[in-house]
């Protein structure tokens, strides 16, 4: 299966080039990633959550840049495999960037190969599905461009809210999780849950730098312990169930 795709984004090219290189920014703009582990300079490991049509399937993707010509061009593999529903990718990617009047043009071309029960549908439901993908990947990237606008124009010295929600689209993910740090709450099923800042003030800066407008942020406190927790919008419901039940213990 072979996919071109472009966009304009309203930032310049050395940002562009910068954030393709950071795992995490991509982490918060590829839809689906739950982690991602850095390997090296040019590896990267990441467990993606996909769904096409009644088949979930949680990949281990290992990717490894290839090559670089900064800040235009950068080739990568991707290689993973999911062995519950027995399926497996492997995908190269080019991207292609273009300095344009107002911003950058970003453009891919990728060539995938899935194999085992995904690669069973059809050419069009994998299509749609990239689509889709790469609407939510320039939604997400969007969102981060004017996150980091923001910051550079406001001082951080503003008190952080209690509870911060908003909309977002229906994969928006957050940057790079972390692991928790305070075992006296009880982790909910969601590995979102990885996304535990830490209590007190341990780890207050990392919870600024990861928060994007639309998600969710509240803190609970327990004895002399605060623990800051960030959800994505988009999974508002099984945020409230877990803290319903972590009330009621």
């Amino acid at each position: 299966m072979d996919i071109e795709k472009n966009m304009l984004v309203a930032a310049p090219i050395d940002q562009v080039w910068r954030m393709l290189l950071d795992p995490k920014v991509m982490a918060g703009c590829v839809p689906g990633v739950q982690s991602v582990q850095v390997l090296s300079d040019t590896e990267y490991l990441a467990e993606i959550k996909v769904k096409i049509s009644f088949i979930s399937a949680n990949f281990k993707i290992k990717t490894t840049i290839l090559e670089t010509r900064p800040p235009h061009y950068l080739r990568c593999e991707g290689t993973g495999e999911d062995s519950s529903v027995a399926s497996s990718l492997k995908q190269t990617t080019e991207i292609f960037l273009t300095e344009q009047p107002g911003g950058t043009e970003i453009r891919t071309k990728t060539h995938a190969e899935v194999f085992g029960r995904l690669g069973s549908f059809g050419l069009s439901v994998m299509k749609t599905k990239a689509d889709r993908m790469w609407g939510d990947f320039g939604v997400n990237l969007a969102a981060i461009l004017r996150r980091d606008a923001q910051a550079a124009d406001a001082p951080l010295a503003a008190a952080e809210p209690a509870v911060v929600s908003g909309e977002a689209p229906s994969s928006q993910v957050a940057p790079m999780p972390f692991a928790p740090s305070a075992p006296s709450a009880k982790p909910p099923k969601s590995r979102w849950w990885t996304r535990l800042a830490g209590t007190n003030t341990q780890g207050a800066d990392s919870v600024r730098d990861l928060r994007l407008a639309s998600d969710i942020y509240f803190e609970v406190r327990r004895g002399g312990d605060v623990i800051k927790i960030l959800w994505p919008a988009h999974e508002a419901k099984e945020a409230a169930a877990w803290l319903s039940n972590y009330i009621r213990e």
